[in-house]
């Protein structure tokens, strides 16, 4: 059976997501790293009130995703590929052995700091449940709004916006006219679209003096829905990732293209697994913490 490990992104942290973890020396060894590398302990991550922060977002994002696939690996449940969304693609990187997680958190914590204070307010992402991407996209169109952006196309009717706030609450009075639920996302900064270009050309830069290796499991790009090898095409994945359109469904529909029927979303997860979902009705997609180790064992057997 083939099978991938899904990373979620941004949006789907909670408080206390870096506690109680397995007693298990993977996550002993990768809270130990992430506390050398940050200097601070990992309950200074991820409390209600350092979740307001995009920095300690992602950074919470990158080291429980990176804890519980090492746990993962090292009991003998390996995928045959990883696929982040957004943020995520960071862990979804150093489970695959191309980036380490040195560099990771270093380069995650930057990212995060460009991204909040390039717009400390007034900006955010919006889900859209209901409307197709081109419905969506003709709405857009149609509307005065300047400042807001197609950012993800997670699933057939199912998108998300990018933008000034105020542009967005304007255009979900349309959004709900035409049939379409909308709903805010938590997360401040306006990503995947050309308002972060200019902080992704920074990430870019720092980028060039990262070493990094060929992927040990294949890495798929959810931006550019592709099988990418080459290391320098996945650093430019990585460090652009924010500033480019998410297409979550197409990179699923090639997995599935591909023969994976197994979807493992690692913590804290939810929401990619019911997006795979829908591309696999006839699969396994699971979350990883909520799933039997034996049964993991399995999924990812062939």
């Amino acid at each position: 059976m083939s099978a991938v490990f899904t990373f979620p992104g941004q949006g789907a942290q909670r408080p206390g997501m870096l506690a109680n973890w397995p007693k298990h020396r993977a996550f002993s060894d990768t809270a130990a790293e992430a506390e050398q590398e940050l200097g601070i302990a990992l309950n200074d991550l991820d409390s209600e009130q350092a979740l307001a922060h995009s920095r300690n977002v992602q950074l919470a994002l990158l080291i429980c995703a990176v804890a519980f696939g090492r746990y993962l690996l090292a009991e003998g449940v390996r995928p045959n590929y990883v696929l982040g969304l957004s943020i995520g693609a960071y862990p979804a990187a150093v489970i695959a052995n191309s980036l380490t997680f040195k560099d990771a958190l270093a380069l995650v914590a930057l990212r995060g700091e460009l991204m909040q204070s390039a717009f400390a307010s007034g900006f955010g992402m919006m889900a859209v449940l209901g409307l197709d991407p081109y419905q969506l996209q003709q709405l857009l169109a149609q509307s005065a709004a300047r400042q807001v952006y197609l950012a993800n196309i997670n699933a057939d009717n199912q998108s998300v916006l990018s933008g000034a706030w105020q542009e967005l609450e304007t255009l979900k009075v349309v959004i709900n006219s035409a049939g379409g639920h909308c709903q805010a996302l938590a997360v401040t900064v306006p990503s995947h679209c050309p308002l972060l270009t200019e902080q992704a050309q920074v990430l870019q830069t720092a980028f060039a003096s990262i070493e990094m290796a060929a992927p040990a499991i294949a890495y798929v790009s959810a931006s550019k829905a592709r099988v990418l090898r080459d290391v320098s095409a996945i650093k430019d994945d990585l460090a652009m990732n924010m500033a480019r359109q998410v297409h979550w469904l197409d990179a699923s529909r090639l997995l599935a293209e591909r023969g994976v029927s197994a979807a493992i979303e690692l913590p804290p997860s939810g929401t990619l697994t019911g997006l795979f979902r829908r591309v696999l009705p006839q699969g396994h997609c699971v979350g990883a913490n909520h799933t039997r180790l034996d049964s993991l064992r399995l999924l990812c057997s062939g």
